[in-house]
């Protein structure tokens, strides 16, 4: 997996478009694309923007995982799996995640409401 893959990983990770990600670290969709498919390397300015919006640069650069990257090592071993899972499987693979995942949150927000109403 090459630099490009990774960039492009994480741009997805973030949920952005090329074109708001490029933007937000201060270059057209073309450049973004260019970096995402190898045939250009970003700049330190630009490396600099993508790390402050959140982006793991020492894995884009290196395929190694930042020991600081998101808090998601600081999270449940299940909260972590599933978190692994979500960013290992395609864009609608993440959908079906997500949907899911909020059926769930509002069947049992549901739930509650109704069970508190039983005890008033």
């Amino acid at each position: 997996m090459d630099t490009g893959v990774r960039l492009r990983e994480e741009r997805e990770r973030l949920g952005m478009s090329q074109e708001a990600f490029g933007a937000m670290a201060g270059v057209r969709k073309q450049a973004q694309l260019l970096y995402e498919k190898g045939e250009r390397s970003p700049d330190a300015r630009y490396l600099s923007a993508i790390a402050a919006a959140g982006t793991d640069v020492l894995y884009i650069l290196t395929g190694q995982r930042s020991q600081s990257a998101p808090a998601a090592a600081a999270l449940p071993p299940r909260a972590r799996a599933l978190l692994d899972n979500y960013e290992s499987t395609d864009e609608e693979g993440r959908r079906f995640i997500e949907r899911a995942a909020d059926l769930e949150a509002k069947s049992t927000a549901t739930g509650r409401k109704k069970a508190a109403r039983g005890r008033e």
